[in-house]
């Protein structure tokens, strides 16, 4: 039993109806209805141009690949003209430059068969109030009467744009109604199979009318009671599709071609370099760089900026790609820049960009099916600065600097040297540096001039002004740091100047003569005197431990220690302040190493077997008095090389 349906006539009837009821004179009539074929003529009169097709703005319960549907327009739809033994031939501007042509034939009937309408074709139907919501255009081609009809489609072809291929495509028929008790709609294909797409729910419970016939060439749509949902399915690239509609009331379907859609947009990551900055995004075609679609950003937000999903019907490369709008006070390169696609309808091939650094992709032809996303995600170049601060105690000594610095691997990035005295510092301050986001950055300090780090225990504190950026920030020296996009980084290096004694040390070497070249440039050959040196300074402000200094010093391979040479030692100037040397009492040695026992004795005028010497000045090495004024001592012995 059919349920009881309101009347679902297209916007024409319902003004006739309406002019009826307002009991207009036959002449009123006539010449409303004169006024209304004037219309329809203009309207119909060109009916061979092209139309296009369009998707629909709103998913609402459709599947994930919702986009990948262009629904075809029929505005341009004559049924006069498609009810003629010619039909109507139509063709159709798709969204990736291709035409979809074919001829559209009407058969049954003896008056008008189908009008062009606007979807959802009535309150009740599932297309356009459940699911695709929004569609534009005159999708539906709707039975004017109750009746059997038959809309033929032959010559079914799809041209491609230059530099694109034919691909598969599905050729898609819906119920753009709602198949009841007594109805049904019939599809034949000489393309592949009949697949059903998707099921469109009804507005209100859960009820389909019957399908048959899915994975064959000929498949039926059976009409139940009640409020239904609608069938979609779809044929794979046929020359020639034939719907024949068994209308109780009214009847109505919709075509159109699926192949694969992409939807490209844009992500800005924390703050615009400059507030002004704005992007191009856009999709074009490898093969004439012609512009299919794109979009651009706007104001200061971080979007996501969209364009509407492109529908492709053809194989046609695409290249992804983005730019800086004309204008922007900044360049691209002041941005890092990432590309990720996603299949939304299902899986996504290996091929697709995943978080790739780039500006432009060639993402090649789309595979059928596809519903991609594809987002360029772009955030200011990291910036970072690094600073120095003392705090209130100031320099130890007058003189003192020092050298903040930015590091990559070995490069320096940026660095600044302080000036001032006391607490105050001035300089050392890189400013904000643009850095690359992902990469790995040392920040660190040297002493400059005469300055000794080891007069200040030093901290790192750091902040970020882009918040959810998920960078580590360092809090200790030296810091390590990679930054992300968007990322405004601040570091603070701060020294607190301490009471200590510094000792630095130095060790140098040089060749005092060889057996062939005498003192005359000599070389280190087997047989040549290698004199060592090594100075001890005391740069701290506070004097040393009484005896509290040892130097144990590692002999090199194939070294011998010169016996017959002493260990010297002399004061630097300012003297150490240490008691007079005794080599024979603060002089040891190890056969063993510099982990000892230090109580071999050397013998012969060289001797291999020594391997470490500990050197134990007594009695206490003087403080420093400023940068220049520091303590020191000379150790000196001679090895041979073997």
């Amino acid at each position: 039993m059919s349920v009881v349906r309101p009347v679902k006539a297209n916007r024409l009837f319902t003004m006739f109806a309406y002019g009826k009821r307002m009991s207009a004179t036959m002449h009123q009539l006539r010449r409303f209805l004169a006024i209304v074929a004037v219309l329809c003529g203009l309207m119909w009169a060109s009916s061979a141009q092209a139309q296009n097709c369009g998707q629909a703005t709103t998913q609402g319960t459709a599947p994930a690949s919702w986009e990948t549907y262009c629904w075809l327009n029929f505005t341009n739809y004559n049924d006069t003209t498609a009810r003629s033994a010619s039909g109507q031939n139509l063709s159709f501007a798709l969204p990736d430059g291709s035409t979809l042509s074919f001829n559209v034939r009407v058969t049954g009937g003896t008056g008008t068969a189908f009008n062009s309408v606007t979807a959802p074709t009535w309150t009740g139907a599932a297309i356009g109030n459940t699911a695709f919501i929004g569609i534009p255009g005159r999708p539906g081609l709707y039975t004017a009467a109750a009746g059997t009809r038959t809309i033929a489609l032959s010559g079914i072809s799809i041209i491609p744009p230059i530099g694109a291929s034919a691909s598969i495509y599905s050729f898609v028929v819906a119920d753009a109604e709602s198949s009841n008790g007594g109805e049904t709609i019939r599809m034949t294909t000489n393309g592949g199979s009949w697949q059903l797409l998707d099921n469109v729910p009804p507005i209100t419970g859960g009820t389909f009318p019957t399908l048959t016939g899915v994975g064959s060439s000929n498949a039926t749509i059976t009409g139940v009671g009640g409020t239904v949902g609608a069938h979609i399915l779809g044929s794979n690239s046929p020359t020639s599709v034939t719907v024949e509609t068994v209308a109780g009331g009214l009847q109505g379907v919709m075509f159109a071609v699926r192949f694969a859609s992409i939807r490209l947009q844009k992500a800005i990551v924390g703050t615009r370099v400059n507030s002004a900055d704005q992007f191009l995004y856009q999709i074009v075609s490898s093969a004439n760089n012609a512009v299919i679609t794109g979009g651009a950003t706007s104001g200061t937000g971080n979007g996501p900026f969209s364009t509407q999903a492109l529908v492709m019907a053809a194989g046609l490369p695409i290249i992804l790609r983005e730019t800086m709008v004309a204008g922007s006070p900044s360049a691209l390169a002041q941005y890092s820049a990432s590309l990720t696609c996603v299949n939304t309808a299902g899986p996504t091939r290996a091929a697709l960009p995943n978080n790739v650094a780039t500006t432009s992709f060639s993402l090649g032809q789309l595979e059928f099916g596809e519903a991609l996303l594809c987002t360029f995600t772009n955030g200011a170049q990291p910036r970072v600065t690094l600073r120095k601060a003392l705090t209130s105690n100031g320099r130890r000594f007058a003189g003192d600097q020092f050298t903040v610095r930015i590091r990559q691997g070995t490069t320096i990035v940026a660095s600044s040297t302080t000036t001032g005295t006391g607490a105050t510092v001035s300089a050392g301050n890189t400013g904000a540096v643009q850095l690359l986001a992902g990469q790995s950055y040392s920040l660190d300090e040297i002493a400059a001039g005469t300055t000794s780090l080891g007069n200040y225990a030093a901290a790192m504190a750091c902040t970020n002004a882009t918040s959810g950026t998920g960078t580590s920030l360092p809090t200790a020296m030296p810091g390590s740091i990679t930054p992300r996009a968007g990322d405004v980084i601040t570091c603070t290096i701060t020294n607190n100047r301490r009471a200590t004694a510094v000792l630095l040390i130095e060790k140098t070497s040089a060749v005092i003569s060889d057996p062939v070249n005498g003192t005359n440039n000599p070389k280190a050959i087997p047989g040549a005197i290698i004199e060592y040196s090594v100075r001890v300074r005391n740069v701290g402000n506070t004097a040393v431990d009484s005896s509290s200094i040892v130097i144990i010093d590692d002999m090199p391979p194939n070294m011998a220690f010169a016996t017959g040479t002493p260990v010297t030692f002399v004061n630097g100037t300012p003297a150490s302040g240490l008691t007079a040397f005794n080599a024979g009492t603060m002089v040891r040695y190890s056969s063993s190493g510099v982990s000892g026992p230090f109580t071999y004795a050397p013998s012969g005028a060289f001797d291999p077997n020594v391997r470490a010497i500990r050197i134990a000045p007594t009695g206490t090495m003087a403080a420093a008095t400023s940068g220049t004024n520091q303590p020191s001592f000379t150790i000196r012995f001679r090895a041979q090389v073997r």
